[in-house]
C-alpha cells in the first residue's frame, strides 16, 4: 500500500481469488494502517463459464466487474454473451476491465458492451504497480465512488511505457 500512497492514489481496492482468501482476511484488511480509502473485494470464479468476476464492496454499494476478457482472448460477442449469462443467473455486471495487468486493451473499450469500462493494474508483483487506474470525481466515500463508477463518471489513467 505504501507504493500506491507514494504514487498519489486516494483509494485502492484490494482483492484476491475467492479460493485463496483465509477467514481472517476481512478483519486483517480493516486493520491495515493507510491514508488510502481501502475497498475490500473478492474475485469470484463464475464456474459455469470459468470467468472471473470482481466484487468490490462499498459500505452499502457493491460493484461487479467482468475481469480479464483480454486474458481469456474473448471477442466482443463472447464478452457480451458472458455478461448476459452471468446477469441472467442473477449477478449484475456493472463494468468491464479494459486492461490486462495494467496494459490497455482497446478492443474492450467500446460502447458495444454497454458497461462502464475500468482500468486496473491487477498487480501480482511490483512491476505491475501503478500501471493503470481510474480517476473519479466523487466524495471520499466508498459508496459515492462506486456509484460514480457505475454511472461511468470517471476517467481512465495509464502510466507511460517507460514507467514515468
Amino acid at each position: 500500500m505504501a507504493a500506491y500512497e507514494a504514487l498519489g492514489y486516494d483509494f485502492l481496492a484490494i482483492t484476491d481469488h475467492d479460493d485463496r482468501v483465509p477467514p481472517h482476511y476481512w478483519r486483517a484488511l480493516a486493520t491495515l494502517p493507510s491514508r488510502l480509502l481501502l475497498f475490500r473485494g473478492i474475485e469470484i470464479d463464475y464456474t459455469p463459464l470459468s470467468q472471473h468476476v470482481g466484487r468490490v464492496y462499498g459500505d452499502r454499494e457493491v460493484l461487479h466487474v467482468l475481469n480479464h476478457p483480454a486474458r481469456y482472448s474473448l471477442t466482443l460477442d463472447e464478452a457480451a454473451r458472458r455478461v448476459g449469462v452471468i446477469t441472467d443467473a442473477g449477478l449484475r455486471i456493472d463494468a468491464v476491465e479494459v486492461t490486462d495487468t495494467g496494459h490497455y486493451r482497446p478492443l474492450y473499450d467500446t460502447d458495444a458492451l454497454r458497461l462502464a469500462r475500468i482500468a486496473t493494474d491487477d498487480s501480482h508483483r511490483e512491476a505491475h504497480w501503478g500501471r493503470a487506474w481510474i480517476e473519479v470525481e466523487a466524495r471520499r466515500d466508498r459508496d459515492a465512488i462506486i456509484r460514480a463508477i457505475k454511472a461511468g463518471d470517471f476517467r481512465l489513467g495509464f502510466a507511460s511505457r517507460d514507467g514515468a
